[in-house]
């Protein structure tokens, strides 16, 4: 199955977002590979969403699709109880962040993840946990569940940069 099969909920992009259904985690993760094509170093990528909704697969998938392009593999957990975990996908640094366990502001700042926004791809799960102006996000996701299935998402994929939109349109044109 390929991204074309995901399901478009709104036919157009509005501004800079699109917003797609996603019916399984494998279409999850499928959609984290294809954005896995879009980002690199100094992107930040913010995961939003109750939990449960899919912020870790999407994550994992995404840096499991980095490794794998610079021919490595390694397991990725969830950052839950280490709050940062850090890969090297060839010369790309990737840092996942999970602040769901954050609860000061304090604490982010012992995180060191003011670095590495400027020189890896970081992803972050529970980006509200961040202080007003901390950082911009570069890409962000919204998963929520919808209907009686568990297994339906809806993405909220937003691209806050200009130079992204176009690629908004790719995700919108490979359906």
């Amino acid at each position: 199955m390929s991204l074309k099969d995901i399901h478009l909920v709104e036919e157009k992009s509005i501004g800079s977002s699109i917003v797609l259904e996603l019916r399984g985690p494998e279409e999850t993760a499928q959609l984290a590979r294809r954005l896995s094509e879009l980002v690199g170093a100094g992107d930040v990528l913010f995961l939003s969403g109750p939990i449960g909704a899919g912020k870790t697969l999407f994550a994992r998938s995404l840096i499991q699709d980095k490794l794998r392009r610079a021919g490595q593999y390694e397991e990725v957990p969830s950052p839950t109880y280490t709050l940062v975990q850090t890969y090297n996908a060839g010369a790309l640094v990737i840092c996942h962040a999970d602040l769901y366990r954050i609860d000061a502001q304090h604490e982010i700042a012992e995180l060191g993840l003011e670095d590495a926004f400027e020189y890896s791809l970081c992803i972050v799960e529970w980006p509200e946990k961040l202080p007003d102006g901390f950082c911009r996000f570069t890409w962000k996701l919204d998963l929520a569940p919808t209907g009686n299935s568990e297994d339906l998402r809806r993405a909220t994929v937003i691209a806050s940069h200009p130079a992204n939109f176009p690629h908004l349109a790719k995700l919108e044109c490979s359906r």
